[in-house]
């Protein structure tokens, strides 16, 4: 928080920055809440041994994407408290942090229901805590109802203004409750908000109490708020600024807290050599930041002999081998066209993912690394688990990188069309670097076997299940993006299609997910995926689920294990006949996304299929059981099955 209030208010992961509280996301503290303030007022000085992330070609993804300016990848502003002691650096009042503002600006007294600005006299901050930040609040100073000496707690009225352009702005109580007037009775009338209880949705009533005017919050909802609130003013309120001339777009109530206020919109990466590379020169590439501006060896000699990264990950080679290194990839870079993130469509985003599949599923595994090491059984895939797995890969050791490009209000962003929502900006002004965070685990690598996958997709691409699938996907992007375009593009609602193959395979490694959490003891909350399907003209064929998360759970080689020939087994069979049956069912097994219905999965529920949305890379979409399992003793279900028999 800002000016006298610059004592921490809370904590949060750094993951959280990515996925839930990043910039411009309300964060609910336990007494009130705030709002993640934009790049610009994210301040370095004070922390100390800070180093940005080196991830190259997550970088320049992310230039590619978001802004050409981007020249860094940040980790979030943070410094162990313990360390520097009392009033040193890590101290509780040093603005080490990510920066906050209060938000929304209205308060509620809980005790006498008095409704008022967060700067109005009657209101009061207190955070002399130290070490307890999640005891910081807001407190009515003058509320009548006080009892022995005791303020009552003044918390956020919980009604704020967001529209589908990312902007947000507080309610405007004083113009409601008098209908787009003044009081006639006041210049800055108090108010009062009641809340009357029920079952039917908001039943919150504000209350003039100067001149008795009252009105429901009931009549800013649904679809007769668009005729009582105002046109969007275009607030950003993260970075203190409004859109010039106003946005003027439909502005919709929600609820402090509520999920569709901020979804966040970044890419990942997983940090995997280059195909044939050595180790140095993989090592080059992810520090290549630092040795960028040297023009000479004598200058990485003396870097090489600072205290630092150079002088940490290169001690086993010598100056003129990481010279060589380096002027190997400066080469490389002049040479190579474009930067590296060929994206197929200049408007979609860029191909990750091709060279991790390379690497996983190369015949020849690369050396280990500290970020990165594959091992494969020397015996190869259980005999028993041949007809199902081409390859089985343990990735004893795993490093994803996230990066936050923007975020989105009402609408979660596409996976596949980033232009089709309105992208809230981090920064005033262009942006020089992003947050980001860096996690390390393990994970396991299936290829599912060519010969069994191939002949399934030709049988069941022309099925009615399938083709029910395909045009629920067109009428879910033409519910959701047609009337959005306005003729900027031509719209093509097949765009962004997973294909065939993908409903197979990520419906299978939810499965497998599924089985873990409820076998082995790993919540699915603590695992994530990644779908090697490919395109029509490259398909592919794999699966790694992997533990990402910055806890120590499933982070010392437990997944990895499971990779084993006895657990594999046994985790597949569980899985595969688990899936046959759902207490769903037979409603589960039997639905279909047929029209005029647009969601994206069939045979699947939270009961069978469905996991944490931060596992799953689609938001629990393009999952249907049918086509892993039989799900009866006909043929026609047979068909349908990638795997009809269990091994």
């Amino acid at each position: 928080m800002r000016g006298r209030h610059h004592r921490r208010v809370g904590d949060v992961r750094p993951s959280h920055l990515m996925f839930t509280s990043g910039v411009g996301a309300l964060v609910d503290l336990p007494s009130f809440s705030t709002l993640v303030r934009g790049l610009d007022d994210w301040d370095y000085r004070n922390v100390p041994d800070y180093e940005p992330i080196a991830e190259p070609r997550l970088l320049a993804a992310v230039r590619h994407v978001f802004d050409r300016n981007v020249t860094e990848l940040r980790p979030a502003p943070w410094s162990d408290t313990g360390v520097s002691g009392p009033g040193g650096r890590g101290a509780p009042a040093t603005p080490i942090g990510v920066p906050t503002v209060p938000f929304p600006n209205w308060l509620r007294c809980t005790a006498c229901n008095e409704l008022d600005l967060i700067s109005s006299p009657a209101f009061a901050f207190e955070n002399q805590w130290q070490f307890r930040p999640q005891d910081a609040r807001f407190f009515h100073g003058e509320c009548p109802r006080k009892r022995s000496g005791r303020r009552p707690l003044a918390v956020a009225a919980r009604f704020v203004l967001a529209c589908t352009a990312g902007h947000l702005d507080d309610f405007p109580y004083v113009a409601f409750v008098h209908r787009g007037g003044g009081c006639a009775k006041a210049s800055h009338p108090r108010l009062r908000m009641e809340d009357r209880g029920g079952n039917l949705g908001a039943n919150v009533e504000i209350r003039c109490v100067n001149c008795d005017q009252r009105r429901n919050i009931r009549e800013a909802t649904g679809r007769r708020g668009t005729e009582n609130l105002p046109r969007c003013r275009g607030r950003h309120p993260h970075l203190g600024t409004f859109v010039d001339g106003g946005c003027h777009a439909d502005a919709r109530l929600l609820v402090v807290g509520a999920s569709n206020q901020w979804f966040a919109q970044g890419l990942s990466v997983l940090s995997v050599p280059r195909t044939g590379a050595s180790e140095l020169a993989n090592k080059v590439e992810q520090n290549w930041s630092v040795f960028d501006p040297m023009i000479n060896e004598y200058i990485l000699a003396y870097t090489r002999s600072q205290p630092g990264v150079v002088q940490r990950e290169f001690a086993r080679w010598t100056d003129a081998e990481v010279w060589a290194a380096v002027e190997r990839h400066r080469t490389a870079l002049t040479t190579a066209p474009g930067d590296g993130t060929d994206s197929g469509d200049e408007h979609g985003y860029p191909d990750l993912r091709t060279p991790e599949w390379e690497i996983f599923s190369a015949s020849v595994l690369p050396d280990a690394t500290d970020d990165f090491a594959l091992r494969r059984d020397p015996d190869g895939v259980p005999p028993r688990l041949t007809r199902f797995y081409a390859d089985v890969v343990q990735a004893e050791r795993l490093r994803e990188v996230r990066a936050l490009t923007g975020f989105t209000r009402l609408d979660a962003p596409d996976p596949d069309d980033p232009e089709l929502v309105v992208r809230a900006p981090l920064t005033r002004g262009p942006a020089t670097w992003v947050p980001a965070t860096e996690v390390r685990g393990e994970g396991i690598f299936l290829r599912v076997s060519e010969e069994i996958l191939g002949p399934w997709e030709a049988r069941v691409t022309d099925t009615t299940e399938m083709r029910e699938h395909r045009d629920a996907y067109s009428r879910f992007r033409v519910n959701r993006y047609s009337d959005r375009l306005a003729g900027a593009v031509e719209f093509d609602p097949m765009r962004g299609w997973p294909g065939v193959r993908f409903l197979a395979l990520h419906s299978l490694s939810h499965l497998l997910i599924r089985t873990i959490a409820l076998e082995c003891g790993y919540s699915s909350a603590s695992l994530s995926e990644r779908i090697y399907a490919g395109t029509d003209d490259d398909p592919r064929d794999g699966i790694l689920i992997y533990t990402a998360v910055p806890d120590a759970e499933g982070t010392l080689g437990g997944l990895v294990s499971l990779a084993e020939p006895d657990q594999l087994l046994r985790l597949t069979r569980r899985a595969l006949a688990d899936a046959r049956h759902c207490s769903s069912d037979p409603l589960c097994a039997e639905r279909l996304p047929a029209a005029p219905a647009d969601f994206l999965h069939g045979a699947a529920c939270h009961v069978c299929l469905f996991v944490s949305e931060t596992t799953c890379e689609r938001g629990n979409r393009f999952l249907d059981r049918r086509f892993v399992v039989p799900l009866g003793d006909g043929p026609e279900h047979r068909d349908l099955a990638l795997f009809p028999e269990l091994p």
